[in-house]
């Protein structure tokens, strides 16, 4: 497929590295060299001291700045029903589902690969690939489903940042308007670069997860010996959270964001190799992020006979009594800032894929007269989330329920689709899938597709049964 040749002043961070680079690695081995010849001056070798940090302080800043999609990407399937879930698997089974993490963040590492890989080569979105390979119609139903699934989660974000807040004493009826208006502004005032920096940070305050398994004084050998050995149970409850668990970290909004992301930043192919290594290092973080929120909520609420959670707000207010008041404020800090990430990156991934799918110009960059779908999509989510979030009352597990349905259909399409698309050598040339790693994902694709339906189906039995 022939692409459009970048702009010098569009060109990707690899493009002036290298240059930047060769020009500076030929001063400093001409410095080097005349300093291995003669006894020069002390101001001479410190000359070439500070040459030579200044190579790998511009070497770090241009592998940092390629840096963002992947990592940005994981942490957001960290959101407000996410940790409900993992708290919910900590307070009901301990440690028993630790070892889960680990095929499942590298089930989710393959398939973001995948799609960066799909972004940089073609410089396409996948909904624009699927679009173009799969057909109109088919893509409508698949865009559909996926703007339902993701506002009934914009809208479970936009209750998690009004139950984080009433943790902390603020009313909703203050935190949602200004987070929501806080967040628009950023997406839609700031440029592609400002906003990824700022997710950036948002990711930041996963770390009071950290601290907060730290406070819950666990057994550490006991979480070490979970991790490594598998444990199983035909109990329907067990085997139903061990599938929502993977359910709510491998989600169809995070491979249209990251591979849209990818895009946007003008990656090329000489950019793959550190676009690899955010996707694993986004991927490892955002499961150890997992791990110690079970942690947490096993160490504290499990072993004093606490089982059941109704939300991630439930939980910290759980924390109180037991850890202190310390666990539950780092806890409902880390609730407000996962919400905000996943009420930032949901309504963008939406957006993007429902432009690129229709064909409309689409971009953080861009303006309101540029594109107004692409901007007039991610204003209707945010206004809708912060609307339906003041509802006192709303029924949030039942929206869960329903978003959890519809994505449990659209999975296995979309896997499907990216194995298919990033295995198809006239799109991707010779960076296709090779026949072993064509293997591996059909196998994680075949098994998150299956335990997604499982999933839909016990979802579906429980409704009709209760």
């Amino acid at each position: 497929m022939e692409r459009i040749p970048v702009p010098l002043s569009n060109r990707p961070i690899s493009f002036y590295s290298r240059t930047f680079v060769s020009k500076w690695t030929a001063i400093v081995v001409t410095m080097l060299g005349i300093l291995s010849i003669g006894n020069y001056s002390e101001r001479v070798r410190r000359y070439g001291a500070r040459l030579r940090r200044r190579l790998l302080e511009h070497r770090t800043f241009a592998y940092l700045a390629v840096l963002g999609p992947g990592i940005i990407a994981a942490n957001s399937g960290n959101d407000a029903s996410g940790i409900a879930t993992y708290s919910t698997v900590g307070a009901a089974f301990g440690y028993s589902m630790l070892w889960t993490l680990i095929p499942v963040g590298i089930s989710l590492a393959i398939v973001q690969e995948m799609c960066v890989r799909m972004g940089i080569v073609t410089g396409q979105g996948l909904a624009d690939l699927i679009r173009e390979h799969f057909g109109v119609r088919l893509t409508a139903i698949v865009m559909l489903a996926l703007l339902i699934a993701n506002t009934g989660v914009v809208i479970s974000e936009f209750v998690g940042i009004a139950q984080a807040s009433e943790l902390f004493g603020i009313s909703r009826y203050i935190s949602v308007p200004v987070v929501t208006a806080l967040i628009w502004w950023l997406v839609v005032r700031g440029t592609q670069k400002g906003v990824e920096r700022v997710f950036l940070l948002m990711s930041l305050v996963f770390l009071c997860y950290f601290v907060s398994a730290f406070l819950a004084e666990p057994d550490w050998g006991e979480v070490g010996r979970h991790f490594i050995t598998p444990s199983f149970s035909t109990d329907t409850f067990y085997l139903f959270t061990m599938v929502a668990l993977i359910g709510t970290t491998i989600t169809p909004f995070m491979q249209v964001f990251v591979q849209s992301s990818v895009v946007e930043k003008g990656m090329d192919t000489d950019d793959l190799t550190i676009a690899r290594i955010d996707v694993v290092g986004g991927t490892v973080f955002a499961c150890l992020i997992a791990a110690f929120i079970v942690i947490t909520a096993s160490a504290t609420l499990h072993v004093n006979g606490i089982t059941e959670i109704d939300s991630a707000a439930t939980a910290a207010e759980a924390f109180a009594p037991i850890a202190g008041a310390y666990a539950k404020y780092l806890f409902g800090i880390g609730l407000f800032g996962a919400a905000m990430l996943a009420m930032g990156v949901l309504p963008l991934a939406t957006a993007y894929s429902i432009s690129e799918a229709l064909g409309f110009e689409k971009g953080i960059s861009r303006s309101f007269r540029e594109a107004p779908i692409f901007l007039g999509i991610f204003t209707a989510l945010m206004v809708l989330g912060c609307v339906v979030a003041l509802i006192p009352g709303i029924p949030q597990i039942k929206l869960l329920v329903l978003t959890q349905c519809i994505n449990g259909l659209l999975l296995p399409f979309i896997l499907v689709a990216i194995v298919n698309l990033s295995s198809n050598k006239e799109i991707m040339g010779e960076y296709a899938n090779s026949r072993l790693f064509r293997w591996i994902a059909w196998m994680v694709t075949i098994i998150v597709s299956a335990l997604s339906l499982l999933l839909l189906g016990n979802t579906i039995a429980d409704i009709f049964g209760g």
